[in-house]
């Protein structure tokens, strides 16, 4: 089914010149060399490579000026202090630069370039000049120190330019992009875009469809060059067909959306990216959740068993079970919890819908029951009321089927009362041990607003947002608003 089938940009785009496949070099490279290398691994490759060469040019960039204010230093004790002082204030600046997505830095204008670099060095002075007043002899170190970061923002601009050329030959510089819009203008931007070329873009013409039968699944970016009223009903599928969406600005040399670069921040566009699909990020996830579930898994163990204890003495047989849910990409994931009900829960159940509507009615609604039938009385509701039940799912996330903060993995018959197309997107994301629906309305929420909550979790996901789930969720749970 086509992407824009409604849209009149379709017709256009499908009349525009047909598309021609740039292969990128990683799919060259493993082609010649008769490697498989994974779609998104070949499109973060050049990414990579291409930041190594623009971090390598940036510590020469610090070498050269210390190299050219090495004649004015005093004696070599205080030589030492003053490369240790530099090294920190280097090391400083470029964990600030990549912070501000200098690394690659594709889709910035030049002077936004310029902007965030400077701001960059000016809170690396700051910091020193404050070191330089705390320190015993600090402000021997101060002046070398300013004038070292301001002699490197100096030299920078030259070497990062070098550093972007040689990545550009060696055909790792940029990021596919298909450019949507009216018909006469996709000419105008395509040129643009191949002449200034240090923004990272390489425009293709293609059609909406094409992109799904390629065999690295096409470009990844999707340009909007237009007015976004004729296609504000595809902006959903656009979002999940590309990892970014961006809105374009006027650039210097065509008048585009009547966005200025000063109202975006710099960038090229308003992007809209899809949350969570950065490998970067998702790899940083995986490491926090390793190191928070491996020690509370340890320290949390003898309350567990003391739980399970609890729950044989009252209803003797398996006091762990496994549910199928569904994971990421729809892969299926046996969580683990601790057994809160009876071991006839279904029968129980059946027989109470039986004999009352009401409860039929609630079960619809919400998929629980605020008087459940099913529950071992006093241990099943303490465990479920504080959500103690669910701590052996961090054996999940140590397996990595699970995350500490993802939309909750539901059973099947509570995932079939949610339209389809929100299940592919909640299947885009690891699903969590907490969410943000849990933190906001727990057991209160009903499968409209669940599935509001959850997709507005996914667009907007992020590792602070993460933080602030899971911090939340403590005061939900001793709050014992109902169970998640």
């Amino acid at each position: 089914m086509s992407l824009f089938a409604p849209s009149a940009i379709t017709s256009d785009l499908r009349k525009a010149a047909p598309f021609v496949a740039n292969p990128t070099p990683t799919a060259e490279f493993s082609k010649r060399a008769g490697l498989k290398i994974p779609a998104p691994l070949g499109r973060r490759l050049p990414r990579l490579a291409t930041s190594s060469f623009l971090i390598a040019g940036d510590i020469a960039s610090y070498l050269v000026a210390y190299i050219l204010l090495l004649p004015f230093l005093s004696n070599a004790s205080e030589n030492m202090v003053l490369e240790r002082a530099f090294a920190v204030a280097a090391l400083a600046a470029i964990l600030l630069y990549a912070s501000n997505a200098l690394y690659p830095g594709y889709r910035l204008h030049d002077h936004e370039h310029l902007r965030r670099r400077t701001t960059a060095s000016f809170k690396v002075a700051v910091i020193a000049a404050l070191a330089a007043i705390l320190l015993p002899e600090g402000l021997g170190l101060l002046l070398p120190t300013v004038g070292f970061l301001g002699l490197g923002l100096v030299l920078q601009p030259l070497l990062r330019w070098t550093a972007r050329g040689l990545s550009w030959r060696l055909g790792i510089w940029g990021e596919r992009a298909v450019i949507i819009g009216a018909r006469n203008r996709i000419p105008a931007l395509t040129a643009y875009f191949s002449e200034h070329w240090h923004y990272g873009i390489l425009p293709e013409c293609s059609s909406p469809d094409t992109s799904e039968v390629l065999p690295d699944g096409g470009p990844s970016i999707a340009l909007i060059a237009d007015d976004t009223s004729s296609i504000i009903g595809e902006l959903a599928t656009m979002r999940r067909q590309f990892a970014e969406v961006i809105l374009l600005s006027d650039t210097p040399n065509l008048k585009i959306t009547g966005l200025r670069p000063a109202d975006v921040g710099g960038e090229i566009g308003i992007r809209l990216a899809i949350g969570g699909r950065s490998a970067d990020w998702n790899l940083v996830r995986r490491v926090l959740d390793l190191a928070i579930a491996i020690p509370a898994t340890l320290v949390l163990m003898p309350c567990v068993l003391v739980a399970a204890a609890a729950i044989y003495a009252i209803d003797p047989g398996p006091v762990f079970f496994r549910h199928a849910r569904e994971g990421l990409s729809g892969k299926p994931v046996r969580v683990l919890k601790l057994r809160t009900m009876y071991r006839d829960a279904e029968q129980r159940l059946e027989a109470l819908f039986r004999d009352n509507p009401a409860a039929q009615a609630e079960w619809s609604s919400h998929f629980k029951l605020r008087e459940d039938p099913r529950i071992l009385p006093v241990i099943g509701h303490v465990l479920r009321s504080s959500s103690f039940d669910e701590l052996p799912q961090l054996v999940n996330i140590i397996a990595g089927e699970m995350s500490f903060v993802g939309p909750r993995p539901f059973p099947e018959y509570h995932l079939s009362a949610m339209d389809g197309e929100f299940r592919d997107k909640r299947r885009s994301v690891t699903p969590g041990l907490t969410g943000l629906w849990q933190i906001s309305e727990r057991s209160n929420a009903d499968i409209e607003l669940q599935q509001q909550l959850d997709e507005f979790y996914i667009d907007n996901r992020s590792l602070w947002f993460d933080w602030h789930i899971l911090l939340s969720t403590i005061p939900a749970v001793l709050k014992g608003k109902g169970a998640c």
